[in-house]
């Protein structure tokens, strides 16, 4: 090292940075700016967009995507959008928390698989939690995160009366929270409008009753999850659903079983049920698909299964193979694509831990799905079945 070099170092240590000239060119600081508003190369944005998240006016941003469109580091889309020809740069690598309500879920499991995937696409360290359906585990695996700290958590578990405890101990660790369709006290939502997508699925089996037994109900069940209020707000959406459907739905003698989504509980519950009723038209609204396949194979074991029609929730694998089979009585289910859960939470949180604008809650889509829609809704189940789909 020479001596002049030597002289540098010292002089820059005894007077600090301000003592030296700043080389900065401001037209080069905008321009990474606007290229770090796009958050991955797929990503496509207005001119509008773009001067939003990097606070530059829209007649700067204008110019200088110009110039880069032209260097191609930026495409022209259309007419009015932008994308990005590269991945952007950030800071530091990210890292994320994780804690999933339980593995044996199939929606949470899809859910965290898409996240995995997600993580490992945008350079992200992932730590992936099971908190066993367990309020102690739960609030165990928030202490390993703080312990690791992780710059966003994202919480998907069902357990309400913990939720306030949770998002209590990231804030005072300075962490901040997303909750996954059971909302947080001061965390981002994550999930489906659960009311409206129950309503979405009631209306449908009101309908279905409408159209094969001409209104002609005997009795209405519903299969609940006490231990989460967003769940119940599917079941509230369900009954409203069918009773806005339904002549005299109100009126309908009404079952309410808490089987927890579970499909041996539900099972147990739908067979004591109906060893007592011998009514011949029963509609039943369930929570997810484990509690709606529970309680068809409970009508099957009777030799009953044409005396009910019933409505689940989340499109599952197993859900969807039995809307293929003739004659089924499981008439819908309302999917909401948990697959593409993943990288939508990855963008979120890469928001939050990079201080951008964000919503207080982002919902997801959901859709009903039919015997009628189901091949076009889920085309590709043949590749994971190995088996042709009825009709393909």
């Amino acid at each position: 090292m020479t001596i002049a070099v030597i002289l540098y170092y010292l002089m820059k240590q005894k007077a600090g940075e301000d003592a030296f000239p700043d080389y900065t060119v401001d037209s080069v600081a905008r321009a990474c700016d606007i290229l770090s508003a796009f958050r991955d190369p797929t990503e496509l944005l207005t001119l509008g967009q773009v001067a939003e998240r990097a606070g530059v006016t829209k007649v700067t941003v204008f110019r200088i995507l110009s110039t880069l469109v032209s260097k191609n580091f930026v495409e022209k889309v259309g007419p009015r959008a932008y994308r990005c020809r590269f991945k952007p740069f950030r800071n530091k690598r990210l890292s994320l928390g994780y804690a999933a309500q339980s593995e044996v879920v199939a929606f949470i499991s899809t859910v965290t698989d898409s996240l995995v995937a997600a993580a490992k696409d945008n350079d992200i360290d992932l730590i992936v939690l099971n908190n066993r359906a367990s309020r102690k585990v739960a609030l165990r695996n928030v202490d390993l995160l703080i312990e690791q700290k992780v710059d966003v958590a994202i919480e998907f578990q069902r357990i309400s009366d913990i939720a306030p405890e949770i998002t209590d101990r990231f804030r005072r660790a300075g962490i901040p929270v997303i909750a996954v369709d059971n909302p947080h006290p001061d965390a981002v939502y994550f999930g489906a409008d659960n009311y409206k997508a129950g309503r979405l699925g009631g209306v449908h089996l009101g309908r279905w009753a409408m159209q094969q037994w001409s209104g002609q109900v005997d009795e209405l069940i519903l299969l609940q999850s006490a231990v989460s209020p967003v769940l119940e707000a599917r079941i509230l959406g369900i009954y409203d659903g069918i009773t806005s459907v339904v002549p005299r739905g109100s009126a309908l003698p009404l079952f309410r079983y808490d089987t927890q989504g579970r499909y041996e509980r539900t099972l147990e519950t739908v067979r004591k049920h109906l060893s007592r009723s011998r009514c011949q038209r029963i509609l039943v609204g369930a929570v997810n698909d484990s509690s709606a396949l529970g309680a068809l194979e409970a009508f099957r074991e009777f030799a009953r299964e044409e005396q009910c029609a019933v409505i689940g929730q989340d499109a599952v694998i197993e859900a969807r193979q039995e809307m293929r089979r003739p004659n089924t009585r499981l008439t819908g289910t309302v999917a909401y694509f948990p697959e593409t859960y993943g990288e939508r939470l990855v963008r979120l949180a890469i928001d939050i831990a990079e201080k951008r604008a964000h919503p207080p809650a982002v919902f997801t889509a959901h859709r009903l799905v039919t015997p009628g829609n189901v091949n076009h809704v889920y085309p590709n189940d043949l590749l994971m079945t190995g088996k042709k789909l009825p009709g393909a």
